[in-house]
């Protein structure tokens, strides 16, 4: 279903193109251009660790920068098509964006999990304007609303972050050897925290590039002859639930830790359950490992994440955009 989804969209995208194909042959090649952009922004996503479990929730706190570079060509008097490198970081954090003293968010908050995710994208999308421009570039509308859909491939690797901490303050302990990893990020695809590597019935292990579907709203500045300024706002459809490496249940502590005798399957261990570092009342961990948890979090089997949504992550920038003048040949006279 989400392959056919993809392939509708880019169908579409195409066909869009396609109907446009005989006004371009109509349209002048001295009135064709193309424009480089260099973009700076702001990224969110919308995922399992955000504030409320709805579309429209974000912590703005949790924005990030973001930055890119494009082509762009027009090849007839409302249709562009534009190619795209785009870098961007989102975040997330359960103890930020939920507090212990709240009903609804207190389950986010107690389970304390966290990440960041750098971001590379390369897409292709076509852009539809609201106004035509049948002239020469140097006569193009002062003002120009649009809208875009096209298709990316991006590149994800979200991480989480250990302080090195392994003292046991609710109980005045020094927390065992199995917490001693060193502080630091730690990539978390390898680790398999929802244990993705240890095979059976667990999820398969997620792919670090995707195919998502860029989609938005923008207009259009003419700042002189040669230079336009936009401002446009983005959603990328993502067909991951993986962004944040949170989507469905815990796993056993004591299949992921194994012998525990390597830095990776300790690491699994305690990144697959946070809850311990919440402040909240500790217990042993029912699996028999030394990792201490929070009544309610870490059972196998447990809800982690919800895995009916899949993740993603909205971009909004501006762009200064420069036009390369059309270099068009003479006709040659006999």
């Amino acid at each position: 279903m989400k392959k056919l989804c993809t392939l509708v969209l880019t169908l579409g995208i195409l066909l869009t193109l396609a109907s446009s194909d005989a006004e371009a042959q109509r349209w002048t090649k001295r009135k064709q251009y193309g424009t480089v952009g260099f973009t700076l922004g702001a990224m969110n996503y919308f995922g399992d660790i955000v504030p409320q479990p709805d579309f429209t929730s974000f912590r703005f706190k949790s924005t990030r920068p973001s930055a890119g570079i494009s082509y762009t060509y027009r090849f007839a008097p409302r249709f562009s098509y534009r190619v795209g490198f785009n870098w961007g970081r989102i975040t997330g954090d359960d103890a930020l964006s939920a507090s212990a003293n709240e009903g609804e968010n207190r389950g986010r908050y107690g389970r304390n999990l966290s990440f960041r995710n750098d971001i590379k994208e390369l897409s292709v999308v076509g852009i539809v304007d609201l106004y035509e421009n049948r002239s020469t570039f140097q006569r193009r509308p002062d003002f120009v609303p649009y809208g875009f859909l096209g298709v990316a491939v991006m590149h994800h690797n979200p991480k989480a972050y250990y302080d090195g901490n392994y003292f046991d303050a609710s109980h005045n302990r020094q927390l065992p050897e199995a917490y001693n990893i060193p502080s630091g990020w730690y990539e978390l695809q390898p680790l398999g925290t929802e244990g993705q590597h240890l095979g059976g019935d667990n999820p398969e292990p997620y792919k670090r590039a995707q195919v998502v579907v860029p989609f938005g709203l923008g207009v259009r500045y003419k700042i002189d002859r040669y230079w336009d300024l936009s401002f446009e706002i983005g959603w990328r459809k993502t067909f991951t639930d993986y962004l944040d490496d949170v989507s469905g249940s815990y796993v056993s502590k004591a299949a992921l830790l194994g012998d525990g005798t390597t830095e990776a399957q300790r690491a699994a261990a305690i990144f697959a359950d946070r809850s311990a570092a919440s402040g909240f009342a500790l217990q042993d961990d029912q699996s028999g490992t030394p990792y201490a948890v929070v009544r309610g979090y870490g059972d196998p089997g447990r809800q982690r994440g919800d895995r009916e949504d899949d993740d993603w992550y909205i971009t909004t920038g501006i762009t200064i955009n420069y036009i390369l003048t059309p270099r068009i040949r003479s006709p040659k006279f006999r």
